[in-house]
C-alpha cells in the first residue's frame, strides 16, 4: 500500500515515517517545499496522512496570520485535493487546543469547540472546512486530536525538566498536585496504522491520549528513575510560590503566572471513543511511553 505523508520531516513525521516504512511503502515531502507540483503525487497514493503544520508557540513569537496560513489554508487545500483524487484514506493531525485551553472536567468529542488562541482557532478551522465538503462513501476521513506528544526527537519543555533533572536542580512545585492528558508517539503510530489498514472504524473525530494522565511530580519522578538518580521535590506552600508568580508577571522572572498555570493545571482528555473503535489496546503504557522518550533524551547526551 502506498502512503503519501505531508510534514514527512517534523517531531511526527519522522517517528511515523519510521513506524510504517516496514508496512507500507512511503511516500513524503517536508512542509517547506510543498507545492501544487507535490500534490499530483498523492493520486497515486491509498493513503494521505496530512501531518504539515505550524506547531504551538509558546514564546508567542509567531505573527498569527501564520496559523491560519499554514495550519487552516494549507490543510484546505491539501483534502481538496484528496476529494478530488483516487485515494481512499485522509488522516489529518488537529490539536484538543481546538477544543479548549481550559478543560473543566474531561474533555471528550461531544465538547463544544471553543479554542482560545490563534493556533487553537486556525486548526478548529481547519476542521470546520473538512465536515462542510461531501465526501464520497468509498472514502474514510479521519481528524484526530492528540494531547502533546511527546518521544524520540522531542522539543520543547520535557527537555528542559529532563535537563533540570540531570543537573540535581529540586523541583519547587512539589505542593502542586495536578494531572494531565499525554500521548505518547507510539500509541499514536499504533492508532494511524490501525486506521490505514482497516475499514471497520467510521469517519470522525478522535482524541488521541495514552490511557492513564500523568501528575508533574510523577514526571519529574520518571525522569529522576530514567537518569538513576533520586527525584528531588520541594514542598514550597502553594501561596508563596503563587506570590512569586504575579512578582514575575511584572519583573519578568523565570516563573510567572502563565508559566505556572501551565506547570501545574489538570488537562484531562478521554479516549474511550478511540478505544471503542479499536477495540484494542494501546500497546504502551503512560509511564512505559514516557521511559522510552527519556530513555532517547538520554541518547542524545
Amino acid at each position: 500500500m502506498r502512503v503519501y505523508v505531508t510534514g514527512i520531516n517534523g517531531f511526527v513525521g519522522k517517528n511515523l515515517t519510521r513506524y510504517l516504512k516496514k508496512n507500507f511503502e512511503i511516500f513524503g515531502i517536508s512542509r517547506k517545499i510543498l507545492s501544487d507540483r507535490s500534490f499530483n503525487k498523492i493520486s497515486s497514493c491509498e493513503v494521505l496522512i496530512h501531518l504539515a503544520g505550524k506547531a504551538h508557540d509558546f514564546k508567542k513569537t509567531t505573527n498569527p496570520e501564520e496559523y491560519y496560513k499554514v495550519n487552516t489554508e494549507l490543510t484546505k487545500r491539501i483534502f481538496d485535493v484528496f476529494l478530488e483524487s483516487d485515494s481512499r484514506v485522509f488522516i489529518t493531525l488537529s490539536s484538543i487546543k481546538a477544543v479548549a485551553d481550559i478543560v473543566d472536567g474531561v474533555l471528550t468529542e461531544q465538547n463544544a469547540p471553543d479554542p482560545k488562541t490563534p493556533y487553537g482557532i486556525s486548526k478548529f478551522l481547519a476542521e470546520q472546512y473538512i465536515f462542510t465538503k461531501k465526501i464520497p462513501p468509498w472514502k474514510e476521513v479521519y481528524i484526530l486530536r492528540p494531547c502533546m506528544i511527546h518521544g524520540a526527537f522531542n522539543k520543547g519543555n520535557l527537555n528542559l525538566l529532563f535537563k533540570l533533572v540531570a543537573k540535581g536542580i529540586p523541583w519547587p512545585l512539589g505542593a502542586f498536585e495536578n494531572k494531565r492528558s499525554f500521548c505518547s508517539i507510539d500509541n499514536l503510530c499504533f492508532v494511524i496504522k490501525e486506521l490505514i489498514e482497516r475499514e471497520d472504524i467510521p469517519s470522525g473525530i478522535y482524541n488521541v491520549a495514552d490511557d492513564e494522565p500523568v501528575s508533574t511530580n510523577e514526571l519529574i519522578q520518571w525522569m529522576a528513575e530514567a537518569q538513576g538518580k533520586k527525584p528531588v521535590l520541594l514542598q514550597i506552600p502553594k501561596e508563596l510560590i503563587i506570590s512569586l508568580s504575579k512578582l514575575g508577571d511584572k519583573l519578568r522572572l523565570p516563573i510567572n503566572s502563565e508559566r505556572l498555570q501551565k506547570l501545574t493545571e489538570t488537562y484531562l482528555v478521554s479516549n474511550k471513543k478511540l478505544k471503542q473503535a479499536l477495540a484494542k489496546p494501546l500497546p504502551l503504557t503512560a509511564k512505559e511511553g514516557f521511559m522510552k522518550t527519556f530513555q532517547s533524551f538520554n541518547q542524545a547526551k
